[in-house]
C-alpha cells in the first residue's frame, strides 16, 4: 500500500468519525433541548405547586378564622334556641297538665251527679 493510499483511507475514516460526531452533536442537541423543555415544565410546575400552597393556606385561615366562628354562633344560637323553646313550652305542659284534671274532675262530677240522682 502506498502513502498515498494509506493517507486516503486516513482521511475517509476520519470523514467518517467526523460524520458520526457530527450525528452525535445533533443527538446531543436535540437531547439538550428535550431536557430543556423538561426543566421550563417543571419550572411551571413548580410556580403552581407553589401557588396551589397559598391557595390551601388561606383557605385554612378562612376555615379557621370565619367560617369555624360562625358554626360556633350557629351552634351557640340554635342551643339558646332550644332553651327558649324548652321554656315556653313548660306553661304549655302545665296547662295540658291542668286540662286532663279537670277532665277527670268533671267525669268524677258527673259520675256523682249520677249516684246522687
Amino acid at each position: 500500500m502506498t502513502d498515498s493510499e494509506k493517507l486516503d483511507l486516513l482521511l475517509n475514516k476520519v470523514c467518517s468519525l467526523e460524520n458520526r460526531f457530527d450525528g452525535l452533536e445533533n443527538r446531543f442537541d436535540g437531547l439538550e433541548n428535550r431536557f430543556d423543555g423538561l426543566e421550563n415544565r417543571f419550572d411551571g410546575l413548580e410556580n403552581e405547586v407553589g401557588e396551589l400552597k397559598n391557595d390551601v393556606k388561606k383557605v385554612k385561615v378562612v376555615l379557621e378564622n370565619e367560617i369555624r366562628v360562625n358554626i360556633q354562633r350557629v351552634a351557640e344560637g340554635h342551643l339558646d334556641l332550644s332553651r327558649n323553646l324548652h321554656e315556653a313550652m313548660k306553661p304549655s305542659n302545665e296547662v295540658e297538665m291542668l286540662a286532663i284534671k279537670v277532665r277527670m274532675l268533671e267525669s268524677d262530677m258527673l259520675e256523682l251527679k249520677r249516684k246522687i240522682s
